[in-house]
């Protein structure tokens, strides 16, 4: 039997963006992200999780027994050339502070290794920022695995 004041993780829903957007606003503040997220994201979320019948973009959020959603979790599908195969790449993975260490970001984490499981993927791949010793402790204890990188991006105009 479950207890109905525990927190829950679910898929997002539509009517879930404007929160999420709000959640991935404090995240980017989090990691001291200098550039300001798109003032359309909710739109641009729906867009990617709801505008097609194959949705390439998936959303878990993290909520409480009344409804206030306090973290989320967005991954994708991509492709590892050295591998020779998909991996579902968990994009984010936040939840607001003073929600942290009471188990519920394991559960975000099921979620995301659900649905790559749902997908017929045999990884999930996903980056930290080396300061958030946080963070990564936290997925030391789950026994995953870091490689150590530097991710670029290129704005293309």
């Amino acid at each position: 039997m479950t207890d109905a004041g525990a927190p829950r993780v679910r898929r997002a829903r539509p009517l879930d963006l404007p929160h999420v957007a709000r959640l991935a606003a404090e995240h980017a503040a989090y990691e001291k992200v200098t550039t300001p997220l798109p003032a359309d994201l909710s739109q641009r979320l729906e867009t990617l999780l709801f505008g097609s019948a194959a949705p390439r973009l998936r959303c878990f959020v993290a909520e409480l027994a009344d409804g206030e959603i306090i973290g989320y979790a967005s991954c994708a599908p991509e492709l590892s050339t050295w591998d020779g195969a998909e991996y579902l790449h968990m994009d984010c993975l936040f939840l607001r502070n003073g929600h942290r260490g009471l188990g519920i970001g394991p559960m975000l984490m099921e979620a995301v290794q659900g649905e790559a499981r749902a997908l017929g993927l045999g990884q999930v791949q996903w980056q930290t920022p080396p300061w958030n010793e946080d963070a990564i402790r936290f997925y030391d204890r789950l026994g995953a695995r870091a490689k150590e990188k530097r991710r670029y991006f290129l704005p293309v105009d």
